[in-house]
């Protein structure tokens, strides 16, 4: 039922998502220059090495002479293709200095990006959150703007802690699966790597599921937001967690079946739409859970079996 009324709610939101697009295309636009001014000065300093020059010779002298059935020849291109990687190695572990302040940088224009992608995020949960409490239609950049200085402060929070824990689950889930199970065939390991990454991704969206709701529609600090999503007493852990694996999984397989089958055209609108129903199953999931009736369209209201009755603070304060 509520994969059902989140569908909705994304069909009832659609627009939303060609506004996600272009605030995520110019994100992207700005990165990908922070990304390329960091990035270019080692690869032009990389690919101007003379090892590096015998490299790419060597590998291309080998798959010709390896259409061309000369295998013995291979050999000693492999030999070749073997010292140059080894001589790029030598020259990277002299410059491990660079190569740190290098990565160093990458990861902080990763963080910038997912810094104001979460500010997208926000916004756009706030926009949903009107259409389903009072069918307002909320434009996008003003509630952006509206909600800058709560958007900045969630980020502040969310970010650093979803990067490391994603770094942590990746790093991990390698050494474990590629170092420490070398027996395992290498399919295996792939399938049981993306398997446990499929996991953990649901796992970190299941115990911050209530994080944005409990700020935009619940009205709370950002200190009590963050210890209530974590809190899990009666919030049904498990059939949120099932629901996320399942909208997972159909998001995955929607965007690569986007890239492959669309040239990466279907992309543009897949992306954006996958972090709105997201969005819309969070939200949701908070107004089945607080009891709170909403809208999933323009013609459809779900009301609790027992609704919840506003009190007298609860008035004054402008909660609907």
């Amino acid at each position: 039922m509520k994969f059902r009324h989140s569908l909705t709610v994304l069909i009832d939101n659609f627009s939303l998502t060609y506004k996600q697009l272009v605030y995520k295309l110019v994100i992207a636009l700005i990165t990908a220059g922070l990304t390329v001014a960091i990035v270019y000065p080692f690869l032009n300093a990389l690919t101007s090495l003379e090892e590096f020059k015998n490299l790419l010779e060597s590998i291309k002298t080998f798959f010709n002479n390896l259409l061309e059935g000369k295998l013995d020849a291979d050999l000693k291109i492999s030999e070749k293709i073997k010292a140059a990687i080894e001589s790029i190695g030598t020259l990277i572990e002299e410059n491990s200095g660079v190569i740190a302040l290098g990565i160093t940088g990458l990861i902080f224009v990763r963080l910038v990006n997912m810094f104001f992608s979460s500010i997208g995020n926000y916004a756009a949960a706030a926009v949903i959150n009107d259409k389903m409490a009072l069918r307002a239609q909320s434009p996008f950049l003003i509630t952006l703007i509206k909600n800058l200085k709560n958007a900045c402060l969630y980020s502040l929070m969310y970010v650093p802690l979803s990067f490391l824990y994603d770094a942590i689950c990746v790093i991990a889930m390698y050494f474990f699966i590629f170092k420490a199970l070398t027996f395992v065939p290498m399919l295996i390991q792939i399938f049981m790597f993306l398997t446990a990454i499929v996991f953990l991704i649901t796992l970190k969206l299941t115990l911050a599921s209530d994080w944005l709701p409990a700020l935009i529609r619940g009205r709370k600090k950002h200190g009590e937001a963050f210890l209530y999503t974590f809190g899990r007493k009666n919030k049904k852990t498990f059939n949120v967690l099932s629901n996320f694996v399942v909208l997972v999984l159909i998001i995955f397989a929607v965007n690569v079946f986007a890239v492959v089958f669309t040239f990466g055209v279907g992309a543009l609108i897949t992306i954006p739409a996958s972090y709105i129903i997201l969005s819309c199953f969070q939200f949701v999931n908070y107004y089945d859970r607080e009891e709170l009736k909403y809208f999933v369209d323009k013609n459809t209201i779900i009301k609790p079996e027992k609704e919840h009755v506003q009190t007298r603070e609860e008035f004054f304060r402008g909660d609907e």
